[in-house]
């Protein structure tokens, strides 16, 4: 009865012990999963600022300022009158 009593209580610190592994291992990978995250945020926003600056400079160099647009407009109004 002794050993059987023995063995139950190996046994109940054996699946302690496998509870608590397989915890930790779900907080690593949350810790990760959460990096990972943060990781890929600034990834996007730091292509997300790249790509407005190279939007800005297409736009300034084919559209032009708005100053450029509003004294081309002027200029073919007084052109026109």
């Amino acid at each position: 009865m002794a050993s059987q009593t023995q063995g139950i209580q190996q046994l109940l610190v054996a699946e302690k012990r496998a509870a608590e592994k397989v915890a930790e291992a779900r907080k690593r990978k949350n810790r990760r999963l959460k990096q990972a995250k943060e990781e890929a945020q600034a990834e996007i926003e730091k292509y997300k600022g790249e790509r407005e600056k190279q939007f800005k400079e297409h736009e300034a160099r084919h559209v032009g300022s708005r100053g450029d647009i509003a004294a081309r407009i002027e200029t073919d109004t007084k052109a026109k009158i």
